[in-house]
């Protein structure tokens, strides 16, 4: 008599009935199917766990490392050195370019009130109408030439304090980089403005856009005192070419000892001081 395999609650058939060359059940693979996938997900959770772990201690080994004098800067700074660099680099750009705007818009200026001036005089024949004409024009342009000497000397100071931040800046690319110093220029501190070409000589003031518009200044009210002296000695070029030389001289050596003031205040109130030994 043979004996009936067993059966599970289900009226399934179990592995106490099975014999040894019957095939599992199919409540037994399921069970095994089961257990791999509960094995992998217990792996993969491992795993996940780990790389968690080490994404979240590296920032702080990063900082660790950066604080104890390491080679590698956060990535933070990183990113704000360089968006403090994009942004000096914008800011200067945009001083010359008013610089420049200023200067062109005055020098225009003076160009129309010559040519006026010239068709004054033909029309009345340099007549009274044409020492009226031409006392108001000279003046006119003589206010707008000092107050565009005043903001071009202004953003050029502006443009130099600029200049000088990013000059600190590119300590920050060598201090960490030290294998660009081939590739890029590297001065001392006293040099690094003279690179830019900033800061080169006693006379670079008079060079600037500044020093333009300071001289045009003063030789345009040099004519209008002179104007009025002519008209005021009778007509007499002598008086009128003595009285505008000695204005428009006197003129220009305030407009410059200005400019020089200015830069001797920028030049002794720096955004950083120069640390001996270093280069940038």
């Amino acid at each position: 008599m043979t004996t009936a395999p067993a059966a599970g609650p289900c009226g399934q058939m179990t592995d106490a009935g099975r014999g040894p060359g019957q095939a599992p059940s199919l409540e037994t693979r399921r069970r095994k199917e089961i257990g791999m996938v509960g094995e992998e997900a217990q792996t993969f959770t491992k795993l996940s766990t780990r790389s968690v772990t080490s994404t979240i201690s590296q920032p702080s080994e990063t900082i660790t490392g950066a604080a104890l004098g390491g080679t590698d800067p956060r990535p933070a700074a990183v990113t704000f050195v360089t968006t403090e660099h994009f942004t000096l680099q914008g800011a200067r750009a945009a001083t010359i370019a008013e610089s420049t705007g200023r200067a062109t818009m005055f020098l225009g200026s003076v160009s129309a009130g010559l040519v006026a001036l010239g068709l004054i005089a033909t029309a009345t024949r340099v007549g009274a109408t044409f020492y009226a004409f031409g006392v108001v024009v000279l003046a006119t342009l003589s206010f707008v030439g000092l107050v565009t000497f005043e903001r071009v000397l202004q953003s050029g100071v502006e443009d130099h304090g600029y200049a000088q931040r990013i000059a600190r800046l590119r300590g920050f690319y060598f201090d960490y980089a030290p294998e660009m110093a081939d590739y890029l220029v590297r001065v001392p501190p006293p040099q690094r403005l003279h690179i830019q070409g900033l800061d080169t000589g006693h006379w670079q003031g008079s060079r600037t856009i500044a020093g333009m518009v300071g001289v045009v200044t003063a030789v345009l009210a040099g004519s209008a005192a002179g104007l009025i002296a002519a008209v005021a000695a009778g007509h007499s070029a002598v008086a009128g070419f003595v009285t505008g030389g000695a204005v428009a001289l006197a003129a220009l050596l305030v407009l410059m000892r200005v400019q020089s003031s200015a830069w001797r205040r920028a030049r002794q109130h720096p955004y950083f001081d120069c640390q001996p030994g270093r280069a940038y």
